[in-house]
């Protein structure tokens, strides 16, 4: 008997998966109640895809090259550039509501894309109203065993195959969940920082749980940081879209002056690596930093962008007469696990979409808007991998191997499938009343402070040779817990990478090597550092 696709996450690329893998029987684990806890319905700006008469799909894949600092996989960018303008027709046509002007999409500009391209909905709440879309979809949906509140804490199998997940209930229970396909879809690691936009609980678990299993991680030192979130105090801090500088805000110190037309010739529009480190250094010096709407927004901004200024509300700050005090905030992680534009990773039996997946696809600098389009893209192509049960990703995978004769394909296709493994080996060491997989909350907050100090929006070795103790220290306490791993994942490419490029700046490197090179890590590497035994100088090839 045929067992189901299990996928780990909800949000824009779970769910879209999910719909999409019918007739296939799915079993969706949800980590927190349907609807919570998931970066997507956080998401701001909107979808990138080349809908608009002047753009096409070459454009926007030129655009990712660039802004990616030179790691972008050509792969990767043409297939999301070519594919995401289906995918948001097809989400429209499911009830969301994007912005149209007639049968003309609305379409917003961003940072460092060279056209509107940009769907939206109500300005600042695309992530919100796609979210609602998909859940109410996905609840409709006979194939789909929603899995409210369970989240998957380990995964079953070993380097040779995946074979399904252990998941925690909402009262603490594991079970085990045998599948023919296992697919993460986690989100990212900004929890990591004490500074974020994202979910709290958005650890990393991913990168880690696949690691455990031998999938390699690439690229984790990236970490986008947001250049305009509320700075104001608030935990999460409530983001700033960026869709105001798009409609002409700008960023001005506490005397009223722009200083990033200074920095770079696309001003507020630069690259975000660039603008973020600008924002930065205004609040290291004590100059500030502030998004001034007073003239661009103005008094539509309560019906232009409800939800930023819901959040400024909330904050005592009224955005159509006073400035915005922003800072750089732990955003998104361009890093994660090593895939495939299909989804694949190198362990049989284990996909990744969204945001815990590295295709090569941000590079080293993440283009704005472009993570809701990776989710929903993602999760399609993933999807056709498993279109029916007769052509699944078993015949796929035969295919590619160069079986030819067709009366093979089911013995090639049973073999491939992830074996039933013992549920216990792969579980993280739980220390004496502490939550499975999980700090106690003092250590993840000493965790957090730390790695926004160190590993922020500059960094230097000193810096990070200082926070990888500390990740030892706590990992001689507190054992091998999920944030612990995936913290050392981001120190330990950040102190290997030996150069500053996108969202990774080494104030004692400086300057960008010649040749772009992808950091590739297992857990062996992260035991090697940690007895010494091995020093990076640069990044893996």
């Amino acid at each position: 008997m045929t067992r189901p696709v299990l996928i780990c996450g909800a949000g824009i690329a779970g769910l879209w998966a999910a719909l999409k893998l019918a007739p296939r029987k799915v079993v969706l684990l949800t980590g927190s109640p349907l609807g919570e806890g998931a970066a997507s319905g956080w998401a701001q700006g909107g979808v990138a895809a080349a809908l608009a008469e002047d753009d096409t799909p070459a454009l926007h894949t030129n655009d990712t090259l660039t802004a990616g600092a030179g790691l972008v996989e050509v792969e990767a960018a043409r297939a999301l550039a070519e594919g995401a303008a289906a995918e948001v027709a097809e989400l429209a046509a499911l009830g969301a509501p994007f912005e149209r002007e007639g049968e003309t999409w609305s379409l917003s500009r961003e940072a460092a894309h060279s056209r509107h391209r940009v769907a939206r909905v109500k300005g600042d709440g695309a992530g919100a109203a796609i979210m609602a879309t998909l859940i109410e979809a996905v609840r409709r949906a006979d194939h789909i065993e929603i899995r409210g509140g369970w989240k998957a804490v380990s995964l079953l199998g070993d380097a040779q195959a995946c074979a399904g997940a252990i998941a925690l209930s909402p009262d603490g229970r594991t079970e085990a969940i045998n599948a023919d396909a296992t697919i993460l879809a986690m989100g990212g690691a900004g929890g990591l920082f004490a500074l974020t936009t994202t979910p709290a609980g958005a650890q990393g678990q991913a990168m880690v749980m696949a690691a455990r299993l031998g999938a390699t991680v690439q690229d984790p030192e990236f970490v986008q940081f947001h250049p305009t979130a509320l700075n104001a105090g608030l935990d999460p801090a409530p983001l700033c879209t960026e869709a105001l500088r798009g409609e002409g805000a700008t960023l001005i110190d506490r005397t009223g002056h722009r200083f990033m037309k200074a920095v770079h010739a696309d001003a507020e529009l630069a690259p975000r690596d660039v603008v973020a480190r600008a924002v930065h250094r205004q609040n290291a010096t004590g100059k500030g930093a502030y998004l001034d709407c007073r003239t661009a927004i103005g008094d539509a901004f309560p019906n232009e962008f409800p939800a930023v200024f819901a959040a400024c509300q909330k904050a005592g700050i009224d955005p159509r007469i006073e400035p915005i005090p922003v800072a750089p905030t732990a955003h998104y992680h361009m890093g994660g696990v090593k895939a495939d534009v299909d989804g694949r990773t190198d362990v049989p039996g284990l996909y990744a979409i969204g945001e815990c997946a590295s295709t090569g696809l941000h590079g080293a600098n993440r283009l704005a808007s472009n993570s809701l389009a990776e989710g929903l893209v993602s999760a399609a192509r993933v999807a056709r991998l498993f279109s029916s049960p007769l052509t699944g990703e078993g015949d796929r995978c035969a295919s590619r191997g160069g079986v030819g004769d067709p009366s093979k394909l089911g013995a090639r296709r049973a073999s491939l499938l992830p074996p039933r493994r013992s549920a216990a080996s792969l579980l993280p060491h739980q220390g004496e009343g502490e939550t499975l997989g999980e700090l106690p909350p003092h250590a993840l907050q000493s965790l957090r402070q730390a790695m926004s100090r160190h590993c922020g929006v500059e960094r230097s070795e000193s810096g990070l040779t200082a926070l990888k103790s500390l990740i030892c220290d706590l990992r001689a306490e507190h054992g091998d817990a999920d944030a612990l791993i995936a913290a050392d994942f981001i120190v330990t490419g950040a102190l290997n990478r030996c150069e500053s490029r996108g969202g990774h700046f080494r104030t004692d490197c400086p300057q960008t090597a010649t040749k772009a090179l992808h950091t590739r890590l297992t857990l062996n590497d992260l035991t090697l550092a940690q007895t010494g035994a091995q020093r990076y100088q640069t990044p893996a090839e």
